[in-house]
């Protein structure tokens, strides 16, 4: 009998230890609010793995699709892609998205991921330091840092992992690394 209480402990404390484990390390997500600010690659209704940890290692990088809370609506998470990065500027004029780095240089994105460009143009303020811009890849109907807003690195709940439901989408969501970085 005192061998079964033990496994049956043992058993317990190690559910609960794992529990705790992937609430702190993952979360799942239904897109919400219900907008269609990220197609064609993640749809609405979409269910999404959140990485809680990929920032405790690295810095979030331009192309990385995140999750934060929204800033009209914070019981709300959004779902963007991180476009500017602290100190950067971002101008959007025909379409397409031009970078200006800290070091003066110019940086002009190929977003494959972007089906129709932004048909208004778009330029913005400085990144202050520990924040990211972030647009909608879905740019003519999107509300995203073109709106004012900026997401600060603690808000950052996580990076978008793995898409779970429906079942035809299922796999990794796609991030984007940008050639000439």
């Amino acid at each position: 009998m005192k061998v079964f209480l033990r496994d049956i402990l043992t058993t317990l404390i190690m559910t609960v230890i794992i529990f705790l484990g992937l609430h702190a390390s993952v979360q799942t997500s239904v897109l919400a609010p219900p907008s269609p600010s990220m197609e064609p690659g993640l749809e609405v209704g979409e269910w999404v793995v959140i990485n809680k940890l990929a920032y405790k290692f690295h810095d979030p990088q331009r192309g990385d699709v995140i999750v934060f809370p929204s800033p009209e609506y914070p019981q709300d998470d959004y779902i963007k892609r991180i476009i500017g990065l602290p100190g950067e500027t971002v101008e959007i004029k025909e379409g397409v998205v031009y970078i200006h780095k800290k070091d003066g240089t110019i940086l002009a994105l190929n977003e494959p991921y972007v089906a129709q460009p932004s048909k208004r143009p778009f330029e913005g303020s400085t990144i202050p330091q520990n924040e990211y811009l972030v647009l909608g890849d879905n740019r003519n109907n999107s509300g995203d840092s073109r709106q004012g807003w900026t997401v600060q690195r603690q808000k950052i709940i996580g990076k978008a992992w793995l898409s779970t439901w429906p079942p035809s989408r299922w796999g990794l969501v796609a991030g984007y690394s940008y050639q000439g970085e």
